[in-house]
């Protein structure tokens, strides 16, 4: 199944220029061919190509799916990324594919990385939406300090994940509930400082361990993903 992002209308559908001028020039398709597109907010169309331009392609929808796939939570993941970026790419890629909303990118205080390139995300992102068939793009948002996102008002349930001993947790998979919005935590290689540690309790957040082995940021990442999806399998 070939899956494309374009706008969808109540009967027909239009591809992105990017995506246009991939199917016309890299993938030869032609006129009368089915294919599948997504908003990436919900609809999910299959239909048969009626126009193809360089910069645009339509299609008349013959199949449209309202709230595609749509899961019962929504998880946020606010992430330090790793200094190796091929590290964080897999984790952009593999949360996708398994079910993620948003991401934001942090500034901690043991932050490797201080800027990312936030176009290339939004394609790993897109691609593995494509690849996995998903009716919904995740949210990527750019590097933000730690403590100016931690002062914002979310209105998830607020968890931060971390291996200092000195601060009461909850094992995460035993906190976790179906149907729930969650909002969690991964910090840097070195984990976070005591004082964004603190800083994240007195504004509301719940800290969380998850489990007993020490893991990579992004494995931890995968993780509470893994979890949270598991919870409402």
């Amino acid at each position: 199944m070939h899956l494309f992002i374009g706008n969808v209308h109540q009967n027909f559908a239009e591809l992105s220029e990017e995506e246009s001028r991939h199917f016309s020039k890299v993938l030869r398709g032609k006129v009368g061919q089915e294919i599948h597109v997504t908003d990436g907010k919900g609809q999910f169309a299959k239909g048969i190509v009626s126009e193809i331009h360089s910069k645009l392609v339509q299609i008349d929808i013959t199949e449209l799916q309202q709230d595609y796939n749509k899961r019962s939570y929504k998880l946020h993941v606010a992430i330090a990324p790793t200094k190796n970026m091929d590290r964080m790419e897999f984790f952009l890629e593999k949360a996708t594919e398994i079910g993620i909303d948003e991401i934001t990118l942090l500034k901690t205080f043991h932050s490797e990385r201080k800027n990312i390139n936030l176009e290339r995300c939004q394609k790993i992102i897109l691609s593995a939406v494509k690849q996995s068939v998903k009716a919904y793009i995740p949210l990527v948002n750019d590097m933000i300090k730690f403590t100016d996102f931690v002062r914002q008002n979310h209105s998830e349930t607020k968890l931060i994940a971390h291996c200092n001993e000195d601060f009461e947790r909850m094992n995460f998979k035993n906190l976790i509930q179906a149907k729930t919005d969650y909002l969690l935590l991964i910090g840097p290689e070195g984990d976070f400082s005591k004082e964004e540690i603190q800083f994240a309790y007195e504004n509301n957040f719940q800290g969380v361990s998850l489990g007993n082995q020490r893991l990579r940021t992004e494995t931890a990442a995968l993780n509470s993903v893994f979890g949270v999806e598991w919870m409402n399998s």
